[in-house]
């Protein structure tokens, strides 16, 4: 039998959704959300014009709705989300493509610029492995910040490599949705873009 694995984004590819932003909206309601959001607007135009970087703007937003947030309140909150929400922003086409591979003996990971926090509790659910960005902890709080780089772009290859040895697999799969995904789709023996829209 072929030996099969199979990496697939979160967020716009198998959700409908980014879920950073509905972690927000969740953990602290629509209107700070939105006001929030207003007040970080330099932030979010700067990095839409490539001033600032991808992890720049996201610690930005981290630590304007989430720093100094003590972290066992915050996954508590996270959990509530990955079994409340989650399966809400799932998309059906998405679910049925892991659910052949894994039957055809596939491993399936998900690789995710968003934090573990709030998708690990979902994949372990799904039985699914997880690679996703690593939120920084001091003192029992969140920081804001991301441990060491967010699994963005290049990051994710980088994470892939270092956690699994390609050359063993005949072959790999990679589903993506933004330019974010492109190195990790180069990856791939197949590769699918936006597959499931």
């Amino acid at each position: 039998m072929k030996k099969r694995i199979a990496f697939f984004d979160f967020d716009g590819t198998i959700t409908t959704r980014d879920t950073l932003l509905e972690i927000i909206k969740f953990q602290k309601g629509n209107f700070k959300f939105y006001l929030g959001f207003i007040i970080n607007s330099p932030f979010i135009i700067a990095w839409k014009a490539g001033i600032i970087s991808n992890q720049a703007a996201k610690e930005r937003m981290l630590q304007y709705f989430f720093g100094k947030l003590p972290v066992n309140t915050f996954q508590q909150r996270c959990d509530e989300f990955a079994a409340n929400k989650i399966p809400e922003l799932i998309r059906p086409k998405a679910m049925h493509e892991i659910a052949t591979l894994k039957a055809s003996g596939a491993e399936v990971v998900i690789v995710s610029a968003s934090a573990e926090n709030w998708i690990q509790q979902w994949c372990s659910m799904n039985d699914l492995q997880l690679i996703g960005t690593k939120l920084q902890v001091k003192n029992d709080l969140l920081t804001g910040k991301i441990e060491n780089f967010n699994c963005h772009g290049q990051e994710k290859v980088n994470r892939i490599n270092a956690a699994f040895n390609l050359s063993l697999y005949d072959e790999i799969y990679c589903y993506g949705d933004t330019k974010g995904d492109k190195p990790m789709l180069r990856l791939a023996t197949f590769s699918f873009y936006k597959p499931f829209r």
